[in-house]
């Protein structure tokens, strides 16, 4: 598309440009707004659910203000205990040991699959390759006209 913007963009910091900006909320008390630049949905439901999950947060949302900016708005209000920059970064902290976490667990995964030579039925025990789906047999079902309680044609 001629008036696309260069992908690169969306997520490569321009000269002066922060990842992380924070503004202080003079309406509401405890409360900050961060915005994240050359972010994305991810990033923000990520940070929204490890925040709530924080002892002293009173409030946590966030959202993308247009679709073509990369950038996420995340507002924290707390109850006084600790400061919105505090909670973000204990946030921030339990997020990466939680990913982490996440990815030994994916590595061990693969790991058993591959040596067993059978990936599939390790990740997936029920799995067996040819036979029907838990949701019913698509083309029993649609032969019988929905009848299974299966799929449907609309």
């Amino acid at each position: 598309m001629a008036n696309a913007p260069d992908r690169y963009t969306l997520f490569l910091l321009q000269p002066g440009e922060q990842r992380i900006e924070v503004q202080e909320d003079m309406r509401i008390p405890n409360a900050a707004t961060f915005v994240f630049n050359k972010e994305d949905h991810t990033l923000g439901n990520m940070l929204r659910h490890a925040v709530l999950s924080m002892p002293g947060v009173l409030f946590c949302g966030y959202k993308v203000p247009h679709p073509l900016e990369p950038r996420v708005l995340v507002k924290i209000q707390t109850d006084g205990s600790q400061t919105p920059v505090e909670v973000l970064q204990q946030a921030c902290t339990k997020l990466i040991v939680h990913i982490g976490s996440l990815k030994q667990n994916w590595a061990k995964e693969v790991r058993l699959g591959t040596d067993s030579g059978s990936y599939g039925t390790q990740l997936w025990p029920s799995y067996e390759p040819g036979a029907p789906m838990a949701g019913g047999d698509y083309d029993a079902d649609r032969a019988a006209g929905g009848a299974l309680g299966g799929y449907v044609d609309m």
